[in-house]
């Protein structure tokens, strides 16, 4: 018993001591503020390794970056914290600036209006939010049809219809927005090109022809996984090509 409660006295022990050597946000931002960038960029950077992804830390971890003009690495953590939080005007606008002192300036292809208007939608809150108000939205739509089923009233029937069928459409759309949102999370296709300038070849090997050059900071989706050296690229203007696995850092 007393070697049970030994044990049982280190293993606490050492569990205060790995909390209490934690760095914090708070000590990151600190740093940050001191204009100690690369000593922030390491805590935030250990934030994420020893405690998972935030939208919060990669963004803050973007801004220091950028400090250090780091452009490529400040446009990968701003992708990310959006990735997390696409709604985030903040992270948009910081990512737009970094993605101006990028030396390639791709244009992208022209969409019809209803898929920009989609996009729009769907990145307009994150995958929690939208699977939020799906869940009210349905409780709301269920106690609206109680009022259309069980109402006595002719007008409190009515309106409880309308209610209820608004609510299930919300609550379909939010549900499919999640839905899009969760998938962008899991399979992650879009990747930004780290090194100061890569040529995109015609196939995968160093003997293809070059196609095109691509600069640091660079943003491209990947369109063949398969390769576990090369991979399959495409820009935003419809361009494609091969890569180094090593050149990009999916995002």
């Amino acid at each position: 018993m007393k070697k049970f409660s030994f044990i049982c006295l280190l293993l606490m022990t050492g569990l205060v001591q790995a909390v209490s050597a934690a760095v914090t946000k708070e000590e990151a931002d600190a740093a940050y503020q001191k204009n100690d960038f690369n000593g922030a960029i390491a805590k935030y950077e250990e934030i994420l390794d020893t405690q998972g992804e935030s939208a919060a830390i990669y963004y803050n971890l973007g801004n220091a970056y950028y400090k250090t003009k780091n452009v490529a690495k400040a446009i990968l953590n701003y992708e990310r914290a959006l990735l997390l939080n696409p709604g985030d005007a903040d992270i948009r606008f910081n990512l737009e600036m970094a993605r101006s002192k990028a030396v390639d300036q791709i244009t992208p292809t022209a969409e019809v209006f209803i898929v920009t208007w989609y996009k729009g939608m769907v990145n307009a809150l994150s995958e929690k939010s939208w699977g939020n108000i799906g869940i009210f939205s349905f409780i709301f739509c269920l106690v609206a049809l109680s009022f259309y089923i069980f109402g006595k009233k002719l007008w409190l029937r009515k309106v409880g219809f309308i209610v209820a069928a608004v609510s299930l459409v919300v609550t379909v759309c939010s549900n499919v927005f999640a839905g899009q949102q969760k998938r962008e999370l899991v399979d992650r296709t879009g990747a930004i090109v780290m090194e100061p300038a890569v040529s995109v070849k015609s196939t995968p090997d160093e003997n293809g022809t070059d196609l095109f050059v691509l600069h640091e900071g660079t943003k491209v989706y990947i369109d063949d996984n398969s390769m576990k050296e090369w991979k399959e690229i495409r820009l935003e203007d419809g361009n494609v090509g091969w890569v180094k696995t090593s050149a990009i850092e999916i995002i």
